[in-house]
């Protein structure tokens, strides 16, 4: 058994403007090279154009994406007598969360387009309506969960 202390979780600060967590967790997703403003300038961008296009408010377009986004299962891979199996194990919510918006992420950075926040923008506006890269990324995922449920006994 391990003798070092477990890291203790630190709860996220909302962020200044829209008093949201998950805004200040995409923040942390976007940012490159310590340059914060640079990722807070970039989200609350993406915002304003979510804003602009939609007519809706960009925080709850923001939680529905990130919601339909959300694995329930991934896969781990397993080592059982010499042979690798890819086993289904359910998500808890935190990782869950950290997951979809690293998903989010890749998917914006991948698309084509003008600027990271334009990118960022459509993508989460492409989320919330349930299509997207970030949700095939979901999708596949679930697949594969269901395709190998039959190793499930095999869980930590």
């Amino acid at each position: 058994m391990s003798r070092r202390n477990r890291a203790k979780r630190v709860l996220v600060e909302p962020d200044p403007i829209y008093g949201s967590r998950l805004v200040n967790l995409l923040i942390a997703r976007i940012l490159q090279s310590g340059k914060k403003s640079v990722a807070q300038k970039i989200v609350y961008t993406a915002l304003e154009i979510i804003t602009s296009k939609t007519e809706e408010n960009p925080v709850l377009v923001l939680e529905k994406a990130v919601k339909n986004v959300t694995p329930q299962v991934e896969v781990k891979a397993r080592r059982v007598g010499g042979s690798t199996y890819q086993v289904p194990i359910e998500i808890r919510a935190y990782r869950g969360t950290n997951i979809s918006l690293r998903w989010i992420n890749e998917s914006a950075t991948a698309r084509s387009g003008k600027s990271m926040a334009f990118k960022l923008a459509n993508e989460l506006i492409d989320a919330s309506k349930e299509s997207g890269n970030a949700i095939k990324k979901r999708e596949q995922t679930h697949r594969m969960a269901e395709a190998n449920k039959a190793f499930a006994h095999f869980r930590y």
